[in-house]
């Protein structure tokens, strides 16, 4: 049985694969990148940046950026990790330092953490825009809330609470 459904993980590797098809000069940078996400993994990060994305109606293309944005970033830390501890072997297969070596592995990293931050990019402006509309509301609902509690203090159907600080 499979933790998340087959269009999740087929949306992801689809993405990545599309996004890894830019990238392919210089060799020893990317093809290291392309290598430690093609060892596969469970992939629950971006596919719950995907379900979350469809539970709110946006379509699964709309949210892939995200989703691989953090596969790329939780990648990024494996290839780190593996340098700092002197593993061997990440899911089976030889690490990225042991089959290139440790400066390519660390460039390799470093790359793939700043292509996670391009591909946040978007989303910051999504979300930029969606903090806007969010704080307006809640703005809105604040002042309607405070009005409501001058009401029912006036009335004396309300206490305040004193709190020393």
């Amino acid at each position: 049985m499979e933790l998340f459904p087959e269009k999740y993980s087929q949306a992801i590797e689809k993405a990545l694969e599309r996004y890894y098809e830019r990238y392919t000069a210089p060799e020893n940078l990317y093809s290291p990148a392309r290598y430690i996400l093609s060892l596969g993994g469970k992939r629950i990060r971006p596919s719950l940046v995907l379900m979350a994305a469809e539970s709110f109606g946006a379509p699964l293309e709309k949210a892939t950026d995200a989703a691989i944005a953090i596969e790329v970033f939780h990648n990024f830390s494996l290839v780190h990790d593996d340098i700092m501890d002197r593993a061997p072997l990440r899911r089976g297969h030889e690490t990225v330092h042991m089959k290139w070596n440790g400066n390519t592995a660390i460039l390799s990293g470093d790359v793939m953490m700043i292509q996670a931050y391009e591909l946040s990019k978007a989303i910051l402006k999504t979300f930029s825009a969606m903090l806007y509309i969010r704080s307006t509301a809640w703005r809105g609902l604040c002042a309607k809330a405070s009005k409501w509690t001058w009401i029912l203090k006036k009335r004396n159907t309300y206490r305040w609470s004193s709190i020393s600080v």
